[in-house]
C-alpha cells in the first residue's frame, strides 16, 4: 500500500482553510500535516508536507512560493486570488522549481465553464456580441473582481485570440459613452453570505446566451483543491491549473 500524501494547509485560520482541513480528515490516500497561518510556515512545516494546499492571499501565497522554491518543496495548490504583478511573478519564477496547482476556482464545474466560455467567445463575434461577466460573493470577500471572474473573463479573452487587460473594463460610473466594442465588462455584488455566483453573458441586439454557474457550499472549492494536491504530488515542477487536474488540457 502506498504512503498516504501529507497535506499542509496554508491559512489555516480562515474559513477556506477549516474546510480544506475538514476534507483532507475525510478523505482516504491523505495525511493531514501542517496548519499554520501567520507569520506562516516553519522548516518543519515545509519538509513535513508533500504538498501545501494555500487559501490565504496574494502576498502570502507569493512569499509561501518562494520559500518552497528555495527548499525544493512541496508543491503547492494555490486558490489564494488578488494578486500584484510582482506576486505573479514570484509565483512563475518559483514553478521553475516545484510543481504548482493555481487556479482562480477549485470547482469543477467552474472548470467546464471556462471551456465552454472560450469555445462560445470563439464562435460569437466581437462585432455583433457584447460580453460581461457578473459575480456575487459574500460580505467579507476582499478582492473584486473574483479569481474567478477574471478566469471566465480570461477565457473569453483568449477565445476571441485577446489579452484580457486590453479589453476589461472594472466598473463603469458617470457619463461611461457606448460600449467599446469588444470590452469585457464585470458586475461585482458583496452581499450576506453568497458562496459564490458567477455568469458571463453574451449579447447581441435580438439575442442573449447566458452561461452561468452557482455554489451553494464552499466545501465544494475545498473538494477540488485537495484532489489537486492529491494529482500534483510528485508531479515536475511547472505551474499547472484545474484543467491539467482534469485532463481537459488540449
Amino acid at each position: 500500500m502506498s504512503a498516504a500524501i501529507r497535506i499542509g494547509v496554508a491559512g489555516a485560520p480562515g474559513r477556506m482553510g477549516a474546510a480544506v482541513a475538514g476534507v483532507i480528515a475525510e478523505r482516504e490516500g491523505v495525511a493531514p500535516a501542517a496548519r499554520f497561518g501567520r507569520p506562516g510556515a516553519s522548516e518543519k512545516d515545509l519538509a513535513g508536507c508533500d504538498v501545501i494546499v494555500d487559501f490565504s492571499t496574494g502576498a502570502a501565497s507569493a512569499a509561501l512560493a518562494t520559500r518552497a522554491a528555495a527548499n525544493g518543496g512541496p508543491a503547492l495548490v494555490i486558490g489564494s486570488t488578488g494578486f500584484t504583478a510582482s506576486e505573479e511573478a514570484a509565483i512563475r519564477a518559483a514553478c521553475a522549481k516545484i510543481a504548482i496547482v493555481k487556479s482562480g476556482n477549485f470547482s469543477i464545474g467552474v472548470t467546464i465553464l471556462a471551456g465552454l466560455v472560450e469555445q462560445a467567445a470563439r464562435g460569437l463575434g466581437r462585432r455583433d456580441w457584447d460580453i460581461e461577466i457578473v459575480e456575487a460573493h459574500h460580505r467579507l470577500k476582499r478582492d473584486a473582481p473574483s479569481g474567478t471572474a477574471l478566469m471566465l473573463a480570461r477565457a473569453a479573452a483568449e477565445g476571441r485570440g485577446e489579452a484580457l487587460d486590453d479589453i476589461a473594463v472594472r466598473g463603469r460610473e458617470g457619463t461611461a459613452g457606448p460600449r467599446r466594442e469588444g470590452e469585457i465588462g464585470f458586475s461585482v455584488l458583496r452581499a450576506g453570505g453568497i458562496v459564490g455566483e458567477h455568469a458571463v453573458v453574451f449579447a447581441a441586439e435580438d439575442e442573449i446566451l447566458t452561461l452561468s454557474h452557482s455554489a451553494r457550499d464552499r466545501r465544494l472549492f475545498a473538494r477540488g483543491a485537495v484532489e489537486a494536491a492529491v494529482w500534483v504530488a510528485g508531479r515536475s515542477p511547472g505551474l499547472y491549473d484545474m484543467m491539467d487536474v482534469l485532463g481537459l488540457r488540449d
